[in-house]
């Protein structure tokens, strides 16, 4: 039986505990309130003048105006995004290095893990969603189908007769192809390219008869009829094409989306992560803000950390099964 002293030991260790516990608490709230008091910076996984470099740079502005800190866009391209994840996921773990992360991110982090040295699900916090950009299926007007249903039926009449193009093996447009086709149990033909603008050339030319593109890359084509757009791989309807169907009215379940979304060094307090998670909801709520997303062929999307959590990983699950069951191999 424990004595009158031991019970004596334990109370004040349990205040001690309890004080300590909310002084690390405080602190938090202390440093998300102070929070930033020098520059941050912005890590876009591509090229200057890139989607993730022009969102950057909108965030960017947004940070500097609301805080008075200067925040600044570091482009860091090469190695598919490689080199500027991994030099965020060294970064320390207080806010001042973000990250802009896309879909294409959680191709690179299927396909290349085994060698990366950086995991997107443990060494990133999330933050928030920022905006998603869907696609468009698109065949060459001499082919015979004006709707998913019909290219469907085509393609399962002439099994290996239909070429479709991508901006290269593990590509965007390669794996939103690869899952129509096992979603449908088509066979159809893929010719890989370097970049999706030579695939939607040889489209519009008859070379291959398919191709899934960002919309605005391939609407000029589409109003011009050099191309005839069949479906959009967003589960809503796009404001960019409202006539044209979404391929999940056809094939349920289909869904192939680009986005963009910011996250930090894991391990960030969470005060800081809630402060920027509601300066960006903020600023996705503005006219101005979602004026210039939509200009980029962006829809404005926001998100809790937990559901960009959620999100990323259900993608990563879907490029998986997509890369495997394509056969795509890291180049």
């Amino acid at each position: 039986m424990a004595t009158s002293s031991g019970y004596k030991i334990l109370r004040v260790a349990a205040l001690i505990l309890g004080a300590a516990l909310g002084g690390l608490a405080l602190d938090g709230s202390a440093i998300a309130q102070n929070y930033p008091t020098k520059p941050i910076r912005i890590i876009a996984l591509s090229s200057p003048g890139s989607g993730p470099d022009i969102i950057g740079r909108l965030i960017s502005r947004r940070l500097t105006a609301a805080w008075g800190q200067q925040v600044l866009v570091d482009t860091r391209p090469g190695a598919t995004g490689r080199i500027g994840a991994e030099l965020g996921a060294k970064s320390p773990p207080d806010g001042y290095t973000l990250v802009i992360v896309t879909s294409q991110a959680v191709i690179v982090s299927v396909l290349y893990e085994k060698t990366l040295k950086y995991n997107l699900t443990r060494d990133f916090a999330p933050i928030g969603m920022v905006a998603t950009t869907p696609f468009l299926l698109v065949v060459h007007p001499t082919l015979p189908a004006r709707s998913i249903k019909e290219f469907v039926a085509l393609a399962k009449a002439k099994p290996g007769q239909i070429y479709y193009g991508s901006g290269g093996t593990g590509s965007p447009p390669h794996l939103s192809a690869e899952i129509f086709r096992t979603m449908t149990g088509i066979d159809i033909f893929h010719v890989p390219y370097k970049g999706v603008t030579p695939a939607m050339m040889d489209t519009m030319s008859g070379e291959v008869q398919m191709v899934i593109s960002v919309i605005p890359a391939v609407l000029p084509a589409v109003k011009s009829g050099r191309v005839r757009a069949l479906g959009v791989t967003s589960t809503t309807r796009s404001p960019l094409v409202p006539d044209v169907p979404t391929i999940a009215e056809t094939v349920p379940g289909y869904e192939f989306i680009g986005w963009y979304s910011l996250v930090a060094r894991a391990g960030t307090p969470a005060p800081i992560i809630a402060k920027l998670n509601n300066e960006l909801t903020q600023a996705l709520k503005t006219q101005e803000f979602r004026s210039r997303l939509l200009a980029l062929g962006a829809e404005p999307r926001s998100s809790t950390p937990d559901e960009l959590d959620k999100w990323i990983r259900l993608q990563s699950d879907k490029m998986r099964k997509a890369i495997e069951a394509s056969g795509t191999r890291p180049e």
